[in-house]
């Protein structure tokens, strides 16, 4: 996606945010496969990493309000994404469940963010089922992606600060044999467990 891109890059050379991955192998592995991304939500900066930076195309979910905003909410609708009503509850996740299908037929991984919103560093909101149900439906393991880009990119704040994000790309979690609440919780832990989530982005020197 090119202009997620050209945000990235924006941040890199005018705000000096650069970042570093690990784990890429971890989805070079599979790219032939369906798979859901679920990452820890900072800030936007890794929605913008995710649309353009990882070696697969990817569909997001978004609340259907955004389909009326000008430019933004026309560019979305273009690109076929899972648009969803987060006030019907079950219903919001039987249309993720009954359009995943097609977005994994389109060759695109579905990206979910369990927190739901945005949450700041070291203080994770509760995960929510969604993505788990959705794996458990379909059969579809999970690939976690943990980061500390909220160092840098605060919530909310105008100013950001220089310096390296830490990316963290894992294994994909299976669902078999597992319920949905074993399968976020392990999401979860594998999340919070990595180093970059418990520390400080890299200043620049």
């Amino acid at each position: 996606m090119l202009w997620p891109k050209i945000n990235i890059l924006s941040a890199s050379y005018l705000l000096g945010i650069k970042y570093d991955v690990k784990g890429i192998n971890n989805m070079e592995s599979c790219l032939n496969e369906p798979r859901i991304i679920c990452a820890n939500h900072q800030s936007t900066w890794e929605t913008f990493f995710i649309a353009s930076c990882l070696p697969k195309q990817v569909c997001f979910i978004f609340k259907k309000e955004l389909l009326f905003v000008p430019f933004f909410g026309w560019g979305i609708f273009l690109l076929r994404m899972i648009h969803i009503n987060r006030k019907s509850g079950k219903q919001a996740l039987q249309t993720i469940i009954d359009c995943a299908p097609e977005q994994f037929r389109l060759g695109r991984w579905i990206v979910l963010f369990p927190e739901g919103t945005r949450s700041l560093p070291n203080k994770p909101k509760p995960y929510k089922i969604g993505a788990a149900v959705l794996s458990k439906n379909l059969n579809v393991p999970i690939v976690p992606i943990s980061h500390n880009a909220g160092r840098l990119w605060e919530k909310n704040a105008f100013f950001k600060r220089a310096g390296v994000i830490d990316i963290s790309i894992g294994e994909s979690i299976c669902p078999e044999n597992k319920s949905p609440e074993e399968i976020i919780t392990e999401v979860k832990t594998w999340i919070e467990n990595q180093d970059q989530w418990k520390t400080s982005a890299k200043n620049i020197n």
